[in-house]
């Protein structure tokens, strides 16, 4: 219960449903005002002009977002334009069709938000290629579809103007959320009743989250000048919170034993399942620090975490007592400790002065962190091959656009023969499985939004409720657009339904008009990413393999660098550990799209599981000892120390030979299996070194199969 309530406090004070609620009022605002001077009609061409431009207006900076706003201004413009001189000609129409699927498909090359953009351009032409005007009546369409872009452009740099830091504030607490969930699923692996793997696998699919919000984040901060110059210290607070957020990710990334081991010791004591129960609590607070920051309220402490550790470390050192060896117990602990620290080190962000005691880095500091898009005429030109992902996805945007346009004129009676190509948009994506999962929630979310119209429309006659019920369904559209699909769909579907039928077009005609566009869009969607230069994701999982072992030695090497008596450089090793974290993600990102093509396209799957697997249990290990070196005086270690480390980067090196087929199966393995001598060195140290050396064989040998089955 009181999860939920948390979870209903985060939604509403989020940023989709701020966006959600300002998106449509820019919207229908223009279409209630006409509506007062009884020209309907021409609000709606304005609203669609702020509903084109709303596309482009995606998460970043505010300078992005403008510059996004005003090219798509410019292109919904002229593209109006275009389509109202050419929609009388099927023959012109049709190769505007043909043109434009395939060229602003094209702008994904440069992004998300151009990607957004071209799909703007794409819905503009969609929904005025049917509406048959004079060339004076297109040229006034066409500046009122300009004027509702300046509309919403205008007001949108209003809000972010009035409201500089809710965005990131707003996104920071969301950050802190996914992460409290990722250590609650954490948590779950010490209870004595968990399943392993199938807690691991939650795990794998949460990190994704967290690096897509920490991606975003880092974007939002980094390249915001402003936030840095910032005279309130808001924007101070911000940058370092959220450096605090990555370091506490790591420190929960460290934490990793073999669990059906700690089980099978210390089961039966109920000391794992109290460790969980902390570890929870500790997530809860991460928790509700979190939506004070996104609500934009104060805090204060609620769990106290050194009464319950003292309790653990009684009955963990009762263990030792009776006769049962409790180091790894003892590091558990350790680790919770640290985690708490980390977890305090949050509340930092509620005191006023936090931020003069804290180091800002310069803005090329801060550059390092985050891509920089290069949009050139040559960066687009060079993805015209069969090779580019880009290019392959344009090509099938174009052949399923022109088919559906075919299909829609030979239609009889297709007064909206148009929703055929606006499916085709809106569902065909570069992937497999995500245009699978679009299809499959466009096609419900048509069935049960268009039986939800019908109902409201056949109970509900009175006109005012009418348009309520629409603005309710709108604000639902737009704050779950980017969250959830298939809520959209299904609240997208019946408010078309009651706008249309306001404007006396007969509802169940358009019911069933829709639901067989849909149909036809979805399959014609299906067949298109089946059998239309396909690009499976077990051809492109070992790039994202490559990258995982590359980040993984590379973060060996600063272990390696710091035994050797190097100090570290804290810019550096946090660029290192950045892409290990993306690398990772993607690679179970794409691991988990594999998984729901079909079974004959998926290869080696099991395998590249376990490298998933064993990759993260690497990195977290390898985390536990680089987490403590960077506050720590590096010292020259004995080559005990060292020989482990090195071994480890050699196999890692091997393993990428390999998957560059250049090594043989025979030099993937090392001769013999490395045990370092606990008698001269931390015996706890020894654990760790050797584990991490087993962990980097076991995932030479996993590679060798993979690479076999090539």
């Amino acid at each position: 219960m009181k999860e939920n309530k948390q979870h209903i406090q985060y939604f509403l004070f989020s940023q989709y449903l701020s966006d959600g609620i300002r998106v449509t009022l820019e919207i229908i605002l223009p279409s209630v005002i006409l509506y007062q001077f009884h020209r309907i009609d021409l609000g709606l061409i304005v609203s669609i002009g702020a509903l084109c431009v709303s596309l482009a207006d995606g998460p970043g900076l505010v300078e992005h977002k403008r510059n996004g706003m005003l090219y798509c201004i410019l292109f919904i413009f002229l593209m109006t334009l275009v389509t109202g001189l050419v929609n009388t000609h099927i023959f012109l129409m049709g190769l505007l069709v043909l043109f434009s699927s395939f060229f602003f498909t094209m702008f994904s090359v440069f992004g998300n938000r151009a990607a957004s953009l071209g799909t703007a351009v794409l819905l503009i032409m969609v929904l005025r290629m049917d509406r048959i005007n004079t060339p004076i009546n297109v040229l006034f369409d066409s500046i009122l579809v300009l004027a509702g872009g300046f509309w919403y452009m205008l007001i949108a740099l209003l809000f972010f103007k009035l409201y500089p830091y809710r965005p990131a504030q707003r996104l920071l607490g969301n950050c802190l959320h996914e992460t409290a969930r990722y250590l609650k699923i954490k948590s779950a692996l010490y209870e004595s009743n968990s399943n392993i793997a199938g807690e691991y696998r939650k795990l794998v699919a949460q990190q994704v989250v967290i690096n897509a919000k920490q991606d975003e984040l880092r974007e939002l901060l980094y390249k915001n000048r402003e936030l840095m110059k910032d005279p309130t210290h808001i924007g101070k607070l911000l940058m370092v919170t959220f450096a605090d957020v990555i370091d506490l990710f790591e420190n929960i990334m460290a934490t990793w034993y073999d669990y059906t081991l700690l089980r099978e010791r210390f089961g039966h004591s109920g000391i794992l399942n109290e460790v969980s129960v902390i570890i929870q609590n500790l997530a809860d607070e991460i928790d509700r620090i979190g939506l004070a920051i996104q609500s934009n309220s104060h805090y204060k402490k609620h769990y106290l975490l050194l009464p319950a550790l003292d309790e653990l470390k009684i009955k963990i050192d009762a263990l030792e007592k009776s006769g049962n060896s409790n180091l790894v117990l003892k590091k558990i602990l350790v680790n919770i400790r640290n985690l708490g620290e980390r977890t305090d080190e949050l509340l930092n962000y509620f005191r006023a002065d936090a931020a003069e005691k804290r180091n800002i880095r310069t803005d090329g500091e801060y550059a390092k962190f985050v891509s920089h898009q290069v949009i050139s005429v040559k960066e687009f030109f060079s993805n015209f091959t069969l090779q580019s992902a880009v290019y392959r996805h344009s090509l099938r945007m174009m052949i399923t656009c022109v088919t559906g346009f075919i299909i829609a004129k030979l239609l009889p009676n297709a007064h909206h023969g148009y929703w055929i190509l606006l499916t085709i948009i809106v569902i065909l994506k570069p992937g497999f499985s995500l245009t699978k999962q679009r299809n499959l929630e466009r096609l419900f979310g048509t069935i049960a939004g268009g039986l939800m119209g019908i109902l409201i429309i056949y109970f509900i006659h009175d006109r005012t409720i009418l348009f309520s019920i629409i603005i309710a369904f709108m604000l639902i559209t737009y704050t779950f657009i980017r969250v959830n699909y298939i809520v959209t769909v299904i609240f997208m579907t019946p408010y078309i339904i009651i706008l249309f039928s306001l404007l006396g077009i007969g509802f169940v005609d358009l019911v069933e008009e829709r639901l067989l566009d849909t149909g036809i869009a979805s399959l014609l969607a299906f067949m298109s990413i089946y059998f239309l230069f396909p690009q499976w994701e077990s051809v492109q999982l070992e790039n994202y393999m490559i990258s995982v072992l590359k980040s993984n030695e590379a973060y060996l090497q600063q272990l390696a660098s710091f035994f050797s008596g190097n100090k570290p450089s804290l810019i550096e090793y946090k660029l290192v550990r950045k892409q290990l974290y993306i690398s990772t993600a993607n690679l179970s990102a794409a691991f988990q799209r594999m998984l729901s093509e079909p079974k004959s396209k998926q290869r080696s799957s099991q395998h590249i599981y376990e490298f998933v697997v064993l990759n993260h249990v690497l990195s977290s290990n390898i985390a536990s000892l680089t987490a403590s070196m960077v506050n720590k005086q590096p010292v020259i270690s004995s080559k005990e120390i060292l020989l482990p480390v090195k071994k480890s980067i050699t196999i890692l090196k091997q393993s990428l030979q390999q998957l560059n087929h250049t090594a043989s199966v025979e030099e993937m393995m090392p001769s013999k299996t490395l045990i370092v001598r606990e008698n001269q060195i931390d015996k706890q140290l020894v654990e760790q070194l050797n584990f991490i050396y087993k962990v980097s064989g076991d995932i030479g040998k996993i590679t060798t199969e993979i690479a076999k089955t090539k």
